[in-house]
């Protein structure tokens, strides 16, 4: 498993990389664009649909992000869709965590197929949107899910159940605790103050582009920029649990096995679903 882990690894980094930091962003945009259409064909999976059909809801999704693409959208600020986005990730994250795995089944097959289409299109446009904005301002999106991953990973296995009486979603996710949690806020507010005060005293280059701490510290002040960060923290979790959620549901433990090792595409973004679009909202504000 190990060995497969990290040569998947190898081979989604030789991939990614040169694609993230080519001087232009379309290669990037290209890349997360075929991903995301394989984590629709797995959401179709998901779901209870067969091969022809979640490989069909795999072309819509790139038919939609193309003509995104090639509308000019990638370029142009859309406060209100980020709004929007952003509200609708909060109240359904809020209510399908709150109706737990038992509520799934519940929801309409069409709602669901829909819903997850139009959070999969809206992640790869915050994604690209990032991109074009700039290589530093879409790694600190990324580097603060990552961070607070890693932070509530190891928070959890040193102080889990320390400190609460509880586990943080036992029936969805009965790994996580508050105590992991609680240690990947502090993890990302750690980050976004190294960043900032590295961009303010370091010389011109890389420190100087923006980033999406330094756009909210300069829009909004330092205390906003960190209660900003600890929100994106939270609804990285709130991803994290949804999928989870799901694929109880479904009676998986993988959304698909297209990365040997590490699972599907959706295992490996679906923190990332709610806090791209979220990121846009506030640094469009």
């Amino acid at each position: 498993m190990l060995k497969q882990r990290v040569i998947t690894a190898i081979v989604l980094l030789a991939i990614l990389l040169p694609a993230l930091f080519y001087k232009t962003p379309q290669p990037f945009c290209a890349v997360a664009l075929l991903l995301i259409a394989a984590g629709a064909w797995e959401w179709g999976r998901l779901n209870g649909y067969g091969q022809g059909l979640s490989t069909g809801l795999g072309v819509v999704c790139v038919a939609l992000c193309a003509l995104s693409w090639y509308g000019g959208l990638l370029e142009q600020p859309l406060p209100m869709i980020w709004a929007v986005a952003g509200a609708a990730w909060v109240l359904a994250g809020g209510c399908l965590l709150r109706n737990g795995v038992a509520g799934w089944p519940r929801i309409p097959k069409a709602l669901r197929l829909v819903g997850g289409l139009v959070a999969l299109w809206l992640a790869w446009l915050a994604v690209a949107q990032a991109r074009v904005v700039g290589i530093n301002f879409l790694l600190s999106v990324l580097l603060l899910v990552w961070v607070a991953d890693i932070f509530a990973y190891f928070a959890g296995r040193t102080f889990g159940g320390r400190f609460s009486k509880g586990k943080l979603a036992p029936s969805i996710s009965p790994g996580k605790s508050w105590e992991g949690v609680w240690g990947g806020m502090a993890g990302v507010v750690a980050l976004s103050l190294a960043w900032v005060y590295a961009s303010t005293t370091g010389s011109a280059g890389f420190w100087s582009e923006p980033t999406l701490y330094s756009r909210l510290a300069a829009n909004h002040g330092i205390v906003i920029m960190l209660l900003a960060v600890i929100f994106l923290a939270a609804m990285s979790v709130v991803g994290d649990l949804v999928e989870s959620l799901i694929k109880r549901s479904a009676g998986v433990k993988d959304s698909s096995g297209l990365l040997p090792g590490h699972g599907g595409v959706l295992d490996r973004v679906d923190a990332l679903l709610p806090t791209l679009p979220l990121a846009m909202m506030l640094v469009n504000f």
